[in-house]
């Protein structure tokens, strides 16, 4: 799977692998401490720089809003 940037997809795949590697083999086994951390890091960095190259940033901060304000009103008014 491609991901939203091109120039992200190898760092993508690379996540993915490492991901699946220490799932498979360690998370099942018990071993919880998280192992891709500095991959995940440069990808989501790449992500979100397509996502502003893309000008997709403002709409989904948009969005984001939209979603927490109803949850936000109703609790608001539950409390009265």
């Amino acid at each position: 799977m491609e991901s939203i940037g091109k120039e992200c997809t190898p760092l993508k795949h690379e996540y993915d692998n490492c991901f699946n590697k220490w799932y498979t083999e360690k998370f099942l086994s018990g071993e919880t401490k998280p192992e891709c951390e500095e991959i995940f890091q440069r990808y989501r960095e790449c992500v979100m720089g397509a996502v502003k190259e893309k000008k997709i940033d403002k709409m989904l901060a948009e969005a984001q809003k939209e979603i927490a304000s109803p949850f936000s009103s109703s609790s608001s008014s539950s409390s009265k």
